[in-house]
């Protein structure tokens, strides 16, 4: 064959590629649209700075120099009041619950500290079973108490400030305490909604589930006798994880196991039901793989908390990241881990899980009946 024909073969080649992509609309799609999904998640979520900090204040007697300090952490613009009370004993269930992420305990007597020269003292204490965002917070809030300091009036300047530290859940600041119960998520994500979509996916190429359908079993038989052994193989990597966690990496275990092991169980069915809802409304196994990766692993690495904190995402993707499983399983792993959490602290988290798995499996059941009909 001359240069001009091997030309010309290798351009209606090229041509009649391009046109099989084109008539894959769906694969054409996702092919455009992940990239761009791509930039865009990862330029907004990969920050560092914290905002919508959640503010917890013990003031026994307030007077007017703990007001001025309350005044000045509501006018920072990155921290909000969630708590104000009297005693100590408000703190523990609100970071237990994750409903607050900074605490300040301010002394009785501040204002006669300040006007007697005498030192003051505050109690810093921050939730840092993420300790970038703990450092960060805390960081934060000291430099409100200097502002604060700074703006006082004459001698007062020159009275000792002195805050004392308390880092929670969390003391040493161990990276691995964070990524650890975070990976425990990803990797239920990756066998449980990934893997269910692929398999099913491809089942539907090969043609092997409309043979089963002449079976008795009906569809929510076969699609549970599909996802089954993926369920057990989800719980026996919860183990193994959890294990490794222990003995491996020294990640501190302070809950129930038991509660741990029904969560993780809860969320590997949620996985599932998602995995065969992405088969359903996909046409080939490609498809699937590029819809369960933009459908599950980016939303569970970006928007779940594993890595950066949902406050200082864009609103319009915290209000997204509520419908991403992995942020309340994420919840439930490191209160569990971390924190000592029980049903008490997580009902709410669990609950949300729960909603989540009876809805998409009903979805699921009736996009697959309608395939396969």
């Amino acid at each position: 064959m001359r240069a001009p024909e091997r030309i010309q073969a290798l351009a209606a080649f090229v041509i009649k590629e391009m046109r099989h992509i084109l008539r894959d609309r769906q694969t054409l799609t996702i092919l455009l649209l992940l990239p761009l999904a791509q930039v865009v998640l990862f330029g907004f979520a990969i920050r560092t700075d914290v905002n919508d900090i959640r503010l917890a204040i013990v003031d026994a007697a307030p007077d007017d120099a703990t007001l001025a300090l309350r005044a000045r952490f509501t006018g920072n613009g990155r921290f909000r009041i969630v708590a104000t009370a009297a005693t100590v004993d408000v703190l523990e269930p609100l970071f237990r619950r994750g409903e607050a992420d900074v605490a300040l305990v301010i002394a009785p007597g501040l204002a006669r500290a300040l006007a007697d020269g005498t030192p003051a003292r505050l109690q810093l204490i921050t939730d840092a079973s993420n300790p970038n965002t703990g450092t960060t917070m805390q960081t934060y809030a000291g430099a409100v108490i200097r502002t604060w300091q700074a703006a006082l009036p004459g001698a007062r300047q020159g009275v000792t400030i002195e805050p004392q530290v308390r880092m929670l859940f969390n003391p040493t600041l161990e990276s691995v305490n964070l990524f650890v119960p975070g990976l425990i998520a990803l990797v239920l994500t990756l066998v449980t909604a990934q893997m269910t979509a692929i398999s099913l996916s491809r089942e539907k190429e090969r043609g092997t589930l409309e043979i089963l359908l002449v079976s008795p079993l009906r569809p929510w038989q076969i699609i549970l006798g599909k996802v089954a052994p993926y369920l057990l193989l989800a719980f026996a990597n919860v183990v193994t994880a959890l294990v490794a966690a222990w003995v491996v990496f020294r990640v501190p275990f302070r809950g129930s196991l038991l509660l741990l092991l029904a969560a993780s169980t809860l969320y590997a069915l949620v996985g599932l039901a998602l995995g065969v809802l992405i088969a359903a409304r996909t046409e080939s196994q490609r498809t699937a793989m590029m819809g369960s990766m933009i459908g599950t692993m980016l939303p569970s690495t970006l928007l779940s908390g594993m890595i950066f904190p949902i406050a200082s995402l864009p609103w319009p993707l915290q209000l997204v990241s509520n419908i991403v499983p992995a942020r309340w399983f994420i919840v439930i792993v490191r209160g569990i881990m971390l924190k000592g959490a029980g049903v008490v602290h997580l009902w709410q988290e669990l609950l949300v899980l729960t909603v989540m798995f009876t809805v998409l499996l009903a979805v699921a059941i009736r996009s697959f009946r309608a395939r396969l009909a």
